[in-house]
């Protein structure tokens, strides 16, 4: 069977005709581009996730239970000394690299880009994000004498913007063969009824696949071998977008190390018991973060004999791996979630809808699922004013002016 008989045929088994019609409309070259394309998709996989979305999540309260975290402003000098040295022994032989996620374009703050190349107004003269987490890196590189290969994972949709931004500003200086660009994974959109999009450019309308598609991308991008042959043992994973982001935390590797674990995450405290972030627990005995959506509020209330919240430990995207974690991830295939979100697309007549409503599923996998696939993990609390400075929205929680208030008072200090 050609290529087309077999589209055709895959299309039709997966109530997806409305495209067949569109292809009346279509130039030969169009129509190849979009053939070449759907046989590329794995249509199973995207109506069994359309099925997902019609199913209550269900958390169990009795296997939920809390995790033990260490709180790094209650170590002692020698504690914090002795975990400094177990992770500076593995900065300092090159044995440590860093991924940053920048795959996302600043559509919440309104900035007409990759997110990574927004302007944070600091000092009055402003400085990009990217910009902010290569200084970061320099600082460390200059303090343990390495070049510490910096990984930058970018989407199918920003790569070429980002690409051309870091070279224009020659990288802010980090040094060029220690940076690895690679792209994010994507999967269809797909309306309400479970019909594929397909966008104004004639093309299947994609959406990139959550945080948690990092490890699969970084293998398959070949960007994990890369980290093999330079002899990398641990890697950092973390945002763009936080400007408070020690991306070189050597207590927390430290913490690792003496655990004997192959993860390890920083903490910060609930700001009160329903602040909308994921949480730290265990369930059937392995770590997990649930999200607030999926907390009982019973549970998020819930106090220790201390007066803090049990479930209190807040994920704020400052992961570590070792290489055998990130190995072991990139061959599992994580859960993905729905969001509901707002997409335009072109319907049978080649005309294009954009909706006034939110019309469409978008299928994520998030970092922290991969957090189950292990018996346990490091975690190191830290502090909302020391480590948390993220730019998210364009005005309010979150925003250019919280993180600008952040970061101006940690570094006068």
């Amino acid at each position: 069977m050609d290529r087309m008989g077999q589209m055709e045929e895959m299309l039709k088994t997966y109530n997806q005709e409305h495209i067949l019609k569109l292809f009346q409309i279509l130039t030969e070259e169009e129509k190849m581009k979009l053939i070449e394309q759907i046989n590329n998709i794995d249509l199973h996989q995207i109506m069994e996730l359309y099925d997902t979305t019609k199913k209550e999540i269900e958390i169990k309260e009795n296997k939920i239970e809390e995790i033990s975290y260490e709180d790094k402003a209650k170590m002692t000098n020698g504690r914090k000394e002795k975990l400094d040295e177990l992770g500076e022994k593995i900065v300092k032989e090159g044995k440590y690299a860093v991924v940053t996620m920048a795959g996302g374009q600043g559509t919440r703050l309104e900035h007409p880009g990759p997110k990574g190349t927004f302007k944070l107004d600091i000092y009055g003269k402003g400085k990009y994000l990217f910009e902010i987490l290569a200084e970061n890196l320099k600082e460390a590189n200059k303090k343990y004498g390495i070049s510490i290969p910096w990984y930058i994972m970018t989407s199918n949709q920003n790569n070429k913007d980002t690409v051309e931004f870091l070279e224009k500003n020659n990288y802010f200086g980090y040094k060029r063969e220690d940076v690895i660009i690679f792209t994010q994974g994507e999967l269809p959109l797909i309306d309400m009824d479970g019909k594929i999009l397909i966008g104004k450019d004639k093309m299947v309308r994609m959406g990139s696949d959550g945080n948690g598609g990092t490890f699969s991308s970084l293998r398959k991008s070949g960007a994990l071998a890369n980290m093999k042959e330079r002899g990398v043992k641990w890697v950092f994973i973390g945002g763009v977008d936080n400007v408070l982001l020690k991306m070189v935390d050597t207590t927390l590797l430290g913490l690792a190390i003496e655990k004997n674990v192959q993860i390890a995450s920083k903490s910060i405290v609930k700001a009160n018991p329903h602040e909308k972030v994921g949480v730290f627990c265990k369930t059937n005995g392995h770590p997990k973060v649930i999200e607030y959506s999926e907390l009982p509020e019973k549970m998020a209330e819930e106090v220790d004999d201390n007066g803090e919240l049990k479930y209190g430990e807040s994920h704020v995207m400052c992961n570590l791996f070792t290489i055998e974690a990130i190995e072991k991830v990139s061959k599992e295939p994580l859960i993905y979630h729905s969001a509901i979100k707002k997409n335009s697309y072109i319907d049978e007549q080649g005309k294009e809808v954009i909706p006034q409503e939110k019309n469409s599923y978008k299928f994520e996998a998030f970092i922290f699922d991969a957090f189950e696939l292990f018996d346990d993990i490091a975690i190191l609390r830290g502090k909302r004013e020391e480590d948390f400075a993220p730019v998210k929205n364009k005005e309010g929680v979150d925003s250019p002016k919280t993180a600008k208030e952040l970061y101006e008072k940690f570094w006068n200090r």
